[in-house]
């Protein structure tokens, strides 16, 4: 089989570092390794790097299952009503429908992030812009001010069954 080779799961799929497509996305970079078209939306897989105290609100997601496995950094994760602190080598899987959010270290952070369905990722790329440079975006120059970034995540994030039930987790 070749590299456009299809099958009953989508495509197969080849990414070499620094190629696929890249979003700018929530003051993050996210670079797609294979999405819902890839994989007949049954898997998303990006790595994701972000600063120092991202952290998304509180929120659920009622139709994906997802993963992060941590490359570099840390983050603290809650998932349900558990805290758990995270390094690099550790790995996470949430299923659908338990509340979770993180704020990430103050080092920073570069993870896998697995979907289960495979939409989820493209929430990013209609919040975000296509990033130009593999780097984590510039605030008031690369793409949306967070504040715009904000409300449009707050308006289409729930067309990707994405519902906020909670603040962001407290600052390190």
């Amino acid at each position: 089989m070749g590299a456009d080779d299809e099958g009953a799961g989508g495509r197969v799929v080849v990414r070499r570092p620094g190629e696929g497509p890249a979003t700018w996305a929530m003051g993050s970079l996210f670079e797609h390794l294979a999405g819902e078209a890839d994989t007949a939306g049954r898997l998303g897989v990006s790595v994701v790097t972000q600063p120092a105290g991202i952290a998304p609100p509180l929120h659920v997601h009622t139709d994906e299952s997802e993963a992060f496995y941590l490359l570099d950094g840390g983050m603290r994760y809650r998932a349900g009503e558990q805290v758990h602190e995270l390094v690099a080598g550790d790995f996470v899987h949430l299923p659908a429908g338990v509340p979770h959010g993180f704020r990430v270290g103050p080092g920073g952070v570069r993870y896998l992030a697995l979907t289960v369905p495979g939409r989820l990722m493209a929430l990013y790329d209609e919040v975000g812009v296509p990033a130009t440079a593999r780097r984590i975006p510039v605030p008031g120059q690369d793409g949306w001010t967070m504040p715009e970034e904000i409300a449009r995540w707050n308006r289409i994030a729930p067309g990707y069954g994405l519902v906020v039930v909670g603040p962001p987790l407290p600052e390190y």
